[in-house]
């Protein structure tokens, strides 16, 4: 249980981080925020990003073997790693409808989840 609910968290927290850092690019489209200047718009990002950490730091905890949880330091980071890139994938898809990915770019993402893999056995 604890391990589903570290990598719930870790969605969660990755959909927040995913929204500053890129969600600023497509709200630019929106009248009043397309006027504000880089400096607000970091500001804005900043506090997104702040509901990242009420889920990360957590998950990590969480998660984590030495504090009970069910994984090492190591499969946290690369779990953390191919949640951000699903997340990512689903975010590009529905907001920004121009971007494509490439096979390159697919096999690149398989080989991450391969990682995972690698990175759980014995």
């Amino acid at each position: 249980m604890r391990g589903i609910l570290t990598i719930a968290m870790l969605v969660m927290s990755n959909a927040f981080m995913t929204l500053a850092w890129y969600g600023h690019l497509k709200f630019g489209e929106i009248k009043w925020f397309s006027k504000l200047g880089l400096v607000a718009i970091v500001l804005i990002s900043w506090g997104v990003a702040l509901f990242e950490y009420f889920f990360m730091v957590p998950a990590n905890r969480l998660g984590y073997k030495e504090f009970g949880g069910p994984f090492s330091l190591v499969q946290l980071k690369v779990i953390q790693e191919v949640i951000t890139l699903v997340v990512f994938v689903v975010f590009t898809v529905l907001f920004f409808k121009t971007e494509q990915f490439r096979i390159n770019q697919l096999i690149g993402f398989v080989f991450l989840v391969l990682a995972v893999y690698f990175m759980f056995k014995k």
